[in-house]
């Protein structure tokens, strides 16, 4: 007997140096091995965005994570947003720059 888990989606906006250190690549790799659905872009400003959908422990989880990222990066600030739709897929992938 299976239960449901209910959904959370976010959308996070990351600043700091975050472009041009994996930051993209590692969020794929850690959000996929989390089970999580979603997506991940540069932005023009310098910036990175993704939206992650899953469990609220896998959600939360994976905004702490992004707090630190990969060894290069160096993370100044998170913007959570809760006004996120959920993707349109299953699976993680990333997105064309913004």
């Amino acid at each position: 007997m299976s239960e449901h888990v209910p959904r959370t989606t976010i959308r996070v906006v990351i600043s700091g140096r975050v472009q041009g250190v994996w930051y993209r690549g590692w969020t794929v790799s850690e959000a996929s091995g989390a089970g999580l659905d979603g997506w991940v872009r540069n932005r023009s400003d310098g910036t990175v965005e993704a939206v992650f959908s899953g469990s609220s422990d896998s959600v939360n989880a994976m905004i702490e994570a992004c707090r630190s990222g990969p060894p290069a990066a160096k993370v100044t600030g998170i913007e959570c947003f809760d006004d996120a739709d959920p993707p349109g897929h299953s699976g993680f992938h990333q997105r064309p720059t913004l």
